[in-house]
C-alpha cells in the first residue's frame, strides 16, 4: 500500500496507467490492454491480448469496441496507441493493405478515446526488439562476433513489406521509420530478370513489394507459370506457400526458391543501406510459415554476394523472430515516450 493515497487515488491512478495499445495488419489485428511497467526492463506489461482476423469484422472500431466490450467493467480506458502500415492523412490512416478505412475520428468518437496516437507497423516492432530475447528467435546467420553496437534492422514480408532501424541512443532509442519495400525490384539471376520483365508487362514500376509479400509470392507464382508455359492452379498466397511446402505444385516450389533468394538479396542491401552492424531481425507472417525453407534456402549465398562488402555482412547476425506481441509492445512503448 502507498502511504498517504487513498484506495479511490490508487484505483484512479492504477486506471490512468492502463490503455490500449493495436498492432494493425493487412491480415490481423493484435489488441492489448497495457499498463506501463514500473520496472524498466520493458515499457509495458500487457494486461489482457487478443487477435483478430480483419476480414471477419467491419472495420478497426468494431475490433476495438469488441475487445473493450470483453474487458471487466471496472477498467475504462481513454487512451489508445495505433501502429498501422501506412499514414496518416486528415482523418484517415491511408493503408492499400488495410482491408478497410479507419477513422480515427469514428474510433474516438465510438469508444471515448481522448488521445489517440499512430505509428508505423514496423517502427513500432522495431523498438520491441530492445526487449527481446535470443531464446525468442531463430538464427538465421549466427556470427562469432560479439554483438555490435549500432543500427538494427527490422523487415518481413506479410500482406506488404514493412521496414524499419532501431537507432540505439541514451536515454531512448530512436527509431526510423522506412518504406523500404518500395524500392524497385533488383533482379539478381537471368530467372530473376525474366520475372521481372513478366511482371513490368502491365505495370510501369516493380517494387520488392511486388514479389516480397503474400501478394508478391502470388505474382512470383503467376510470373513462373507463365514462363513454364502452364496455366496457374493456384490463386491465394497461402496456397502458394502450402503446395511449396508439400512440394505438390513445381511452379509454387521454385516461387518460394525464388522469394526466398531475393529476401537474401534484399536484406543484405539494405545492412549495407543503413550500416545495420548491429542485426537483422526478420518478422512479418510469411517467415515463420516458411522456417525450414528459408534456413536451407539461398537466403545466405544472397546475402552475402555483394562482393567486397561480404566482410563486413558476415559480421552482422540475421535472426528470425515470431511477430506476437511485439508491435502492441512497441506501440505502446513509443507512445510513453512521447514520440507519437
Amino acid at each position: 500500500m502507498v502511504e498517504g493515497v487513498s484506495h479511490n487515488a490508487r484505483e484512479f491512478l492504477a486506471q490512468e496507467a492502463m490503455f490500449l495499445a493495436a498492432d494493425v495488419g493487412g491480415t490481423h489485428a493484435r489488441i492489448g490492454l497495457v499498463s506501463r511497467e514500473p520496472d524498466g526492463t520493458r515499457p509495458v506489461t500487457v494486461l489482457q491480448y487478443h487477435r483478430y482476423a480483419c476480414a471477419d469484422w467491419p472495420s478497426l472500431t468494431a475490433v476495438l469496441q469488441d475487445f473493450v466490450g470483453q474487458l471487466d467493467h471496472s477498467v475504462h480506458v481513454n487512451r489508445c496507441a495505433v501502429a498501422s502500415a501506412g499514414y496518416v492523412l486528415g482523418d484517415a490512416i491511408v493503408n492499400d493493405n488495410l482491408p478497410w478505412p479507419v477513422s480515427i475520428r469514428d474510433i474516438r468518437d465510438s469508444l471515448g478515446i481522448e488521445q489517440l496516437a499512430v505509428v508505423n507497423d514496423f517502427e513500432a516492432v522495431a523498438y520491441a526488439t530492445q526487449f527481446l530475447h535470443q531464446a525468442d528467435t531463430t538464427p538465421v546467420i549466427a556470427t562469432d562476433a560479439a554483438p555490435a553496437e549500432g543500427p538494427v534492422l527490422v523487415m518481413g514480408p506479410g500482406t506488404g513489406l514493412g521496414s524499419a532501424v532501431l537507432l540505439p541512443g541514451k536515454p531512448h532509442a530512436t527509431v526510423l521509420a522506412t518504406e523500404a519495400g518500395q524500392i524497385a525490384l533488383a533482379p539478381g539471376n537471368e530467372r530473376e530478370i525474366e520475372i521481372l520483365r513478366y511482371l513490368a508487362r502491365d505495370r510501369e514500376y516493380v517494387s520488392f513489394e511486388h514479389a516480397l509479400s503474400g501478394p508478391g509470392l502470388l505474382n512470383l507464382y503467376r510470373a513462373l507459370c507463365a514462363l513454364r508455359g502452364q496455366a496457374p492452379l493456384l490463386s491465394l498466397p497461402s496456397q502458394v506457400t502450402q503446395a511449396a511446402l508439400d512440394r505438390s505444385d513445381d511452379a509454387a516450389v521454385e516461387a518460394l526458391d525464388v522469394f526466398c533468394g531475393l529476401l537474401g538479396s534484399f536484406v543484405g542491401d539494405l545492412c549495407l543501406l543503413y550500416g545495420a552492424r548491429g542485426g537483422v531481425f526478420l518478422a512479418g507472417g510469411i517467415l515463420p510459415q516458411i522456417r525450414d525453407v528459408l534456413l536451407a534456402s539461398s537466403f545466405r549465398q544472397r546475402f552475402f554476394n555483394k562482393g567486397v562488402m561480404r566482410a563486413f555482412l558476415q559480421q552482422v547476425p540475421v535472426r528470425l523472430m515470431e511477430h506476437g506481441q511485439h508491435g502492441v509492445i512497441g506501440a505502446a512503448g513509443l507512445y510513453l515516450d512521447g514520440r507519437t
